[in-house]
């Protein structure tokens, strides 16, 4: 949205996971919204402690758009913008909510930290916990991706097994034999159920594993893999898909899945992903969102919520400080 005097600002860096997590909480609050580029200079490497309430850190484009009129209401995700919020909040009051722990000092110049669980959050008055991370995919969003895509997927039989891929982190890789792997365990379920697969990758994928994943994939099916043409459909295998498996090691694709109708199962070979990671798998089994892929026979559905961290966020901010119009 557009600059006008607006109840929501939302601090966007250059994080584009903080800030589609922020954006969630906005599209929630189904309030108007303003989005404020937030870039950087090399002062931004200096710690939050030295960089203070101020806009230390940030270039002057940036700077000249943090401008009356103020908001109501700051949205923001991840450490580096914490202390852009605190400055705004010293001009004009605004009431402040961070997603994910701003770190120190100021902590109590936010009126809401919401810190995911699996992230181990002390406790605090301005701190709740949330299951896993803010999205944007909401009823809505499905309802518009399934329309666009309906008419694509048509003559995939059904059940449509979603395949979403991330891969390599920074400290665990993503061989190629546990690219086949994956393969392997799909292209069983999809026979089983006499179904399609519709898979998607990501650049962390690989190209070698990308390939290899998709060759034993049997048809029918719907390929995408990353840096082909064309649209990602993505969104339109979350909401047209009868059964999702998707990868442990993104909390954000783990956490959309969950969003979605249809089952979700969790491809997570034993010691592949981080602590938090496995905390968050955990807590998606303990809460019925989702199960381990490993541990199925099948793909049937079972009765379960829908995770919507960015509703639960929004729910909070209006019980702790009103309407915003």
């Amino acid at each position: 949205m557009g600059d006008q005097s607006v109840p929501v600002w939302v601090l966007a860096d250059d994080r584009a996971g903080n800030v589609s997590q922020a954006l969630g909480v906005a599209e929630a609050l189904d309030l108007p919204f303003a989005i404020k580029t937030i870039r950087y200079d090399r002062w931004a490497k200096l710690p939050n402690l030295l960089r203070g309430a101020g806009l230390i850190g940030i270039e002057a484009e940036s700077r000249a758009a943090l401008a009356p009129p103020w908001p109501r209401l700051v949205i923001a995700a991840g450490r580096r913008t914490a202390p852009v919020a605190r400055w705004i909040k010293r001009q004009s009051g605004a009431h402040l909510a961070q997603i994910m722990d701003p770190g120190g000092p100021g902590r109590d110049d936010f009126d809401l930290i919401a810190i995911p669980a699996h992230d181990r959050p002390h406790p605090a008055a301005n701190v709740i916990e949330i299951v896993g991370a803010p999205h944007r995919v909401g009823p809505a969003r499905l309802a518009e991706e399934a329309k666009r895509w309906e008419s694509a997927f048509a003559a995939l039989p059904h059940p449509r097994i979603a395949v979403i891929v991330g891969g390599a982190t920074r400290q665990r890789p993503f061989p190629v034999a546990m690219a086949e792997e994956l393969g392997r365990r799909v292209a069983d379920l999809a026979a089983a159920a006499q179904g399609s697969v519709l898979l998607t990758t990501s650049r962390r994928t690989g190209e070698p594993q990308s390939q290899a994943l998709a060759a034993r994939l049997p048809e029918p099916r719907w390929l995408h893999l990353y840096g082909q043409p064309g649209d990602n459909p993505y969104f339109g295998f979350l909401a047209l898909a009868d059964a999702i498996v998707v990868t442990g090691d993104s909390v954000s694709m783990c956490c959309e899945a969950c969003a979605a109708p249809a089952p979700v199962f969790i491809w997570s070979p034993p010691g592949w992903v981080a602590p938090k990671h496995e905390r968050l798998h955990r807590l998606l089994y303990e809460r019925g969102l989702a199960r381990p892929l490993e541990s199925v026979a099948d793909l049937s559905p079972w009765p379960r919520p829908r995770l919507d961290a960015a509703f639960d966020i929004a729910a909070a901010l209006r019980q702790r400080i009103g309407p915003l119009t």
